[in-house]
């Protein structure tokens, strides 16, 4: 539980900030003033005002904000050259814009690091070694260690780990023969399968049955800087077109919307990842960074995406959007973002009773 609750502050922490900071410098670039730069949500823990703007850190972790000088719709604007409105359509695009942006660049950022210093893990396709072996699975009831060679499942010789994944997944809570070899000796268990819940792609929730095992690498391919840098970029534009084709599907009905998660399922999924090690952690960082900036550049009015939008609509009338405009437009971006929020915490709530 704690290393969930500290994973997750972790990890939507430094994406907040990274968001939030692209926000701010490319502001105090253009010279707009702001008046406050917070990382989470009121009641504050920190709180410090310096050269006229207060940084905060606030106690709920689920977001953050820039307060820039007459940003929002329903304050009335002095005509200061520091404000926002009396900045150009790309200055303030840019500043709009460069949230997002600072997302993928940390997604980027990270994915370099793991392949310059962690490496790509190598699996021997001809053996299985056991690695980590699950906690809470039946393999370490029945006395499986890291290190185990498994050779057979009910007499069959299996070699691959793909081979060994299918053949199990199709025996939900069923005994199965597990031969294996524990250095020159070989031993031979018999393991009831346990029952996971599994999402299928359509939304579904199928069950298959699980060893509670891990197959071990047999060593890393680090790369030199230039090969790490185009492979993280690679990965990178990888996660982006995935998550946009993902989210293609869902709005053509192809792909259930309950595949969807929020906050619990992040805050679970980051607990998972740091008991994996660092380097599951930091990619499933890197893989969320990318979904906050596409999901910021969605053309819904409260979100980055939807201040684009207002200002390609200045750009091509010659003026902005009229103050009742604006606010009657950020009310449905709000009920559009709090319907949304309901629904993904809905699905979290179900995956959290079924045990996904």
């Amino acid at each position: 539980m704690v290393t969930t609750l500290l994973s997750f502050i972790f990890v939507l922490g430094i994406l907040v900030f990274i968001h939030e900071l692209g926000h701010f410098l490319v502001a105090k670039w253009v010279g707009i003033r702001v008046d406050r730069f917070s990382v989470g949500f009121p009641p504050n823990i920190f709180a410090r005002k310096w050269r006229g703007t207060e940084y905060a850190i606030g106690i709920i972790p689920l977001g953050g904000y820039v307060k820039m000088a007459g940003e929002n719709p329903d304050e009335e604007a002095s005509g200061a050259p520091d404000e926002f409105m009396s900045k150009s359509v790309p200055a303030r695009a840019a500043v709009i814009f460069a949230g997002p942006f600072m997302n993928y660049i940390l997604a980027i950022v990270i994915l370099i690091g793991i392949f310059l210093f962690a490496g790509t893990p190598i699996f021997d396709s001809e053996r299985i070694v056991v690695g980590a072996v699950s906690d809470d699975g039946p393999a370490l009831d029945a006395g499986l260690l890291e290190g185990d060679q498994i050779v057979a499942l009910d007499g069959l010789p299996v070699t691959n780990f793909d081979s060994l994944r299918m053949y199990v997944n199709a025996r939900v809570e069923e005994p199965i023969a597990v031969t294996f070899l524990r250095g020159t000796d070989s031993q031979t268990v018999t393991i009831t399968t346990k029952a996971q819940p599994a999402l299928t792609p359509e939304g579904d929730v199928d069950t298959v049955g699980i060893l509670g095992v891990n197959q071990q690498p047999v060593g890393y391919e680090r790369y030199g800087f230039g090969e790490a840098v185009a492979r993280g970029v690679g990965a990178t534009h990888l996660i982006v077109t995935e998550t946009v084709r993902f989210l293609g599907k869902l709005v053509t009905g192809q792909m259930s919307s309950s595949m969807i998660g929020g906050p619990l399922f992040i805050a679970q999924q980051s607990g998972r990842e740091a008991r994996k090690g660092a380097q599951s952690l930091f990619f499933f960082m890197a893989l969320l960074s990318v979904n906050l900036a596409i999901l910021n550049i969605l053309p819904i009015p409260v979100l980055d995406g939807g201040h684009l939008i207002f200002l390609a609509i200045e750009a091509i009338k010659g003026s902005p959007l009229s103050m009742k405009a604006r606010l009657w437009a950020q009310q449905v971006g709000m009920v559009l973002l709090l319907g949304l929020i309901v629904y993904v915490t809905y699905n979290d709530i179900l995956r959290f009773f079924r045990g996904i």
